[in-house]
């Protein structure tokens, strides 16, 4: 920029990007000078190197604003993530289906995870069932990211907002196809229903 430029001769463009020619360094600067803006260098493996007259100190104010919009419309998707009981009942449920509505209206993804506990594990089953309920009541909501699995203790899936010409159908306790699995990179937020069955 300016008389860091070492280069004996430069090609020109005046503050509105008209070109005005190549002509010597130090003529150029004198013209930039004259207007009382900056000769900056933008192409500089040009033969000869590219230079712009503008107000430098602008330029790079607008640069910094337009990198903070930038940041700013960027959102981060979350996973959340909303437990259920083999035995939540249809009041609770309608409540975990109006936050699960939300999340996916935000852009988050929700993982859906039921656990076992005591008595439960003799009648799995029930709960996997509840998880098929849910996504069949969200089929045309949601996208399926990872198709439900038992793992352990807990009957889980991962869906996210509707994605673009996806197929939207909840999958089948064991789908002969399931969806490929996503990591589960984002902030996990726990809603729980309530007391651990005896």
């Amino acid at each position: 920029m300016n008389y860091k430029i070492r280069v004996p001769q430069v090609r020109v463009l005046d503050a509105n990007g008209n070109m005005v020619g190549v002509m010597p360094t130090g003529q150029a600067q004198r013209l930039a000078d004259s207007q009382g803006l900056d000769l900056v260098e933008i192409t500089p493996n040009a033969v000869p190197p590219v230079c712009k007259i503008m107000d430098y100190g602008k330029f790079r104010y607008e640069e910094s604003i337009k990198a903070k919009k930038a940041r700013k419309a960027q959102k981060q998707t979350q996973v959340k993530e909303i437990k259920f009981h083999p035995g939540t009942d249809v009041g609770d449920l309608q409540h975990k289906l109006r936050q699960i509505r939300a999340f996916l209206a935000e852009g988050n993804k929700v993982r859906l995870s039921l656990q076992f506990r005591g008595r439960e594990n003799a009648h799995r089953d029930i709960g996997e069932d509840k998880i098929s309920e849910v996504l069949e009541m969200l089929k045309d909501e949601c996208f399926v990211e990872q198709a439900p699995k038992t793992d352990g203790r807990i009957h889980f899936c991962l869906i996210g907002p509707p994605r673009a010409n996806a197929k939207k159908n909840a999958p089948s306790r064991n789908p002969a196809s399931p969806q490929p699995e996503t990591p589960n990179t984002g902030i996990v937020i726990t809603v729980n229903d309530g007391p651990a069955a005896p």
